[in-house]
């Protein structure tokens, strides 16, 4: 069993998009979507149409890490990918998981492509491809075993943002056999039509830099709230 887990603030338009596209991709092995909902989610999302395989989690706490950690507590799946709802897997997604995971791997990213066709966001993408400093971003949908995710302790809720980036720390840390698939996921542009492309790139750098130099996560989080207009949920 893969289970996919999706956290989510307001993201009706992505979820009724995504969840028919993930059950009509094939799979070596049985998958379950979980769809973690913030606990200030207001558009509806909840009743959403969906499948016997599709579940709706409202959470009661907030922050990303949070979402993801109640998600998997309610999944079943040996295998734990995490999926934004505005990002688009290739068609062979699940097929690339499994492979990866039966090999030398315990867990893996993907790269990824904006959804715009523009060179500066090209440039960024690129990054994707190979291991850098960006590299375990909340966009390179993180797999990973579920008993290499709960050894490690899950998302650590403490962190309201980067939380994707500090279970990247941690893993390599631990030395955690990772891979990033060079097949690419499509992600949505969207934060650089509120935002300038100069705003955007220099506020994530600002951002990551104090990061990895122990700046506390709820002043990350209240300086991100600042730099950039995301009338969503972001992990940066």
């Amino acid at each position: 069993m893969i289970s996919i887990i999706i956290p989510a603030h307001n993201e009706i338009d992505n979820l009724e998009r995504l969840l028919p596209m993930l059950e009509g991709m094939n799979s070596p092995m049985s998958i379950e979507v979980l769809v973690a909902l913030s606990c200030e989610n207001n558009d509806g999302s909840e009743n959403i149409q969906r499948t016997p395989s599709v579940e709706i989690i409202k959470c009661v706490r907030k922050g990303r890490a949070s979402q993801m950690n109640a998600a998997v507590k309610k999944s079943t799946g040996k295998i734990l990918v995490f999926l934004h709802a505005d990002v688009t897997p290739p068609h062979t997604f699940f097929q690339d998981i499994n492979t990866t995971l039966l090999g030398a791997y315990d867990a893996g990213y993907f790269s990824y492509k904006f959804d715009k066709d523009n060179y500066f966001l090209k440039f960024n993408a690129s990054f994707t491809v190979k291991d850098g400093i960006f590299t375990g971003g909340g966009d390179q949908c993180l797999f990973i075993k579920r008993t290499v995710f709960l050894k490690l302790g899950g998302f650590d809720e403490q962190q309201v943002l980067m939380e994707d980036f500090e279970f990247f720390d941690r893993m390599k840390k631990n030395e955690i056999r990772y891979k990033i698939i060079k097949n690419d996921l499509i992600v949505s542009a969207r934060k650089y039509k509120s935002n300038s492309y100069a705003r955007v790139n220099l506020s994530n750098l600002v951002l990551l830099v104090l990061y990895k130099f122990g700046y506390p996560s709820i002043k990350l989080k209240a300086l991100h709230d600042k730099l950039l207009h995301t009338p969503y949920q972001t992990s940066t």
